[in-house]
């Protein structure tokens, strides 16, 4: 059981995007963005999304602690909470810090509730388009208050994803592959894990492997994804996701048998 009110979580989301990111976006200075490590940004939208989320959502349940990816950034202590606290936020204050910087609306707030080790609760908020994705464990996936299901896949040629070369050592496979499907880093590239999950939990695309899989890009989305009837793995073991493990290969896509197709191929040498 969440013991609290999703809606009042989502509201809190809404709230923060409407005050401390959409004002900003498109308006940033140069001084407003800094780099946290070579080609990993931060901008100031991005840490007072993050305070002002913060302090919602430790209102919203007494006695529990927040796990925000700035935080971590400042203090990798922080990230131990989440073996050592009961209740847990994960925050990611905007997801795709490069869109928002380069004035790409492709940009999501992300939140996730872990109890004691396991995520429960998960919400993904686009503000630019007000998509709002949420999940409880065990009560489906909704967005915008519409029950929110994985579409049956295609047959394996027709279907659309994102793959990371990274997984795909063979160079021969990686040019027969990338003439059907999209290799993250290319023209086209989400660059945003909120809209990757969005996409794989409505059909917008079938499938998309991720290599870095740090905890407040994948504990909400992978949640949402398999509430609604996704399944997820890493490819190398076929194990659940997993918030103490990050760094890939990881697979999503629609169900296990196609999971299981689409490890063939990528794999295939």
């Amino acid at each position: 059981m969440l013991s609290l009110d999703p809606e009042k979580v989502a509201a809190a989301i809404r709230e923060t995007a409407e005050i401390e990111v959409m004002p900003l976006f498109g308006k940033l200075a140069a001084c407003d963005i800094r780099e946290k490590g070579p080609g990993d940004l931060v901008s100031i939208a991005d840490e007072a999304s993050e305070r002002h989320l913060t302090e919602l959502l430790l209102a919203l349940l007494p006695g529990s602690v927040v796990v925000g990816e700035e935080s971590v950034a400042a203090d990798a202590k922080v990230l131990d909470r989440l073996a050592t606290q009961d209740a847990v936020w994960i925050v990611d204050p905007i997801d795709g810090t490069l869109n928002f910087c380069a004035g790409i609306p492709i940009f999501a707030v992300m939140v996730a509730l872990v109890r004691r080790g396991e995520t429960v609760g998960g919400w993904i908020f686009d503000p630019v388009n007000g998509e709002m994705l949420s999940a409880i464990k065990g009560e489906g996936a909704w967005l915008n208050g519409t029950r929110l299901r994985v579409p049956a896949p295609p047959l394996l040629a027709a279907m659309k994803g994102a793959i990371s070369p990274d997984h795909v050592p063979d160079k021969a496979q990686q040019t027969e592959l990338r003439r059907q499907y999209l290799f993250h880093g290319d023209p086209g590239d989400f660059r945003c894990a909120g809209r990757e999950y969005t996409e794989l939990s409505r059909g917008g695309r079938h499938f998309t492997t991720f290599r870095k899989l740090l905890p407040w890009d994948h504990a909400p989305g992978v949640l949402i994804h398999c509430e609604a009837g996704g399944y997820s793995a890493t490819m190398d073991d076929d194990a659940p996701y997993s918030l103490q493990r990050h760094s890939g290969p990881f697979l999503a896509a629609p169900d296990r048998g196609s999971w299981q197709e689409l490890r063939e191929l990528i794999y295939r040498t």
